[in-house]
């Protein structure tokens, strides 16, 4: 019986000892409750540490330190949580017993936070150098700090790669012979992306211009991506643009008008003499000179000019140019210049607007000895 027992505390201490990997579960569980209190710091580290910065921040003018702190709150709430992996590690002997595999974990951990934090201050800092969007375009700000995020994903992964005896050098040369291959099947990819960098350099147009594309589409820019853009029509569908077609296309901005044109041909009857068409003349002339709504010249070209005998009406050409470049507030005031303009050719010059209308002229009467036109006679004659 003796022997039995004896025998069964060998075993148990044996497993005790022994535990996982060599390591005795005494340090192993202690090192449970290391990385668990760990855990608790973490908790308190952001309850109070963390709530202290946020009270601080909220204490400046600046808002962008605000937004910069709460990118930075998950990284650095992993920081006593990366300490507790690694005072845990180390106190069960895993440094001893896997030195090297110890190492690389705790490396790219380390690796991992840093690039984490600095992944997620990218965007706070794209809006705390607004300034450069009076250098660049605000799209190509944005297409700036989206490289740099692809940029710090990048060197996080080739770090942590090279940190497990992955070289990255070799790994990028053969991804270079397969992006060579690729390549050739995705040159649409990289046409729309050229078009959508010529574009932004070019600056043909930014987010929220209207622009017209000939055959092609009209509306407002939403944005504009790396490999399309999508403009959305005045029906409210939204069109996606390849960014090569519209680098090569004919691009109406409308958005980037200076003025907006009033172009009209207004047609009289032939009966207005010349006293009225001058009437018409000099008034529209007064009252585009006078109105606070019109461009003036030389800034922009003004003509009212009797400008065509048409087919049925002599015709007045009118050119002129709106101070605004609000597609409402144009229509406003080309509908009080159309008022304007019935009341003159109508009450003040006293004639009328031409419509279309066509003349028929008889060249000569019927001839005599043609044969007359039969006509049946009627009930009534035939009774008498």
């Amino acid at each position: 019986m003796n022997y039995t027992a004896s025998q069964l505390w060998d075993h148990t201490r044996t497993v005790w000892q022994d535990g996982l990997f060599g390591v005795d579960i005494g340090r192993i569980v202690i090192a449970l409750a290391i990385l668990f209190g760990f855990m608790l710091l973490r908790g308190l580290f952001s309850r109070y540490v963390l709530a202290k910065l946020h009270k601080l921040s909220e204490k400046t003018a600046n808002l962008y330190d605000d937004k910069i702190i709460d990118a930075l709150s998950p990284p650095i709430r992993f920081v006593p949580l990366l300490i507790g992996i690694f005072v845990a590690g180390h106190y069960a002997g895993l440094d001893e017993k896997f030195p090297d595999i110890f190492s690389r974990v705790t490396r790219s951990l380390i690796a991992f936070t840093i690039f984490w934090g600095l992944y997620r201050v990218i965007s706070p800092l794209s809006h705390a150098f607004k300034r450069l969007e009076q250098i660049l375009t605000p799209t190509m700000v944005q297409w700036l700090f989206k490289f740099l995020a692809v940029m710090v994903i990048f060197l996080g992964s080739a770090i942590i790669l090279e940190i497990w005896g992955i070289k990255v050098g070799p790994l990028l040369a053969g991804l270079g012979i397969l992006g060579a291959a690729i390549a050739f099947g995705a040159q649409d990819l990289f046409k729309n992306l050229l078009g959508g960098i010529t574009i932004l350099a070019e600056q043909k147009f930014h987010p929220g211009d209207w622009i017209k594309v000939d055959g092609v589409v009209e509306g407002t820019v939403d944005s504009i991506g790396f490999r399309s853009t999508q403009v959305r029509r005045f029906d409210k569908a939204p069109v996606q643009v390849p960014n090569s077609t519209l680098s090569d296309a004919a691009i109406t901005n409308f958005s980037r008008m200076t003025n907006r044109r009033i172009y009209w041909k207004i047609g009289v009857v032939y009966g207005t003499s010349v006293d009225q068409l001058k009437i018409i003349r000099d008034g529209i002339s007064d009252y585009l000179k006078n109105s606070d709504d019109i461009e003036q010249p030389p800034k922009v070209a003004q003509f009212v000019r009797v400008d065509a005998f048409n087919d049925s009406s002599i015709d007045f050409m009118i050119y002129t140019f709106t101070k605004t470049t609000d597609w409402g507030e144009w229509l406003k005031v080309k509908e009080e210049f159309a008022f304007f303009i019935k009341e003159l050719v109508e009450e003040k010059a006293g004639t009328g607007f031409a419509f279309p209308s066509t003349s028929i002229y008889v060249e000569s009467m019927p001839d005599a000895d043609a044969p007359e036109t039969f006509v049946p006679p009627s009930a009534t004659n035939d009774a008498a």
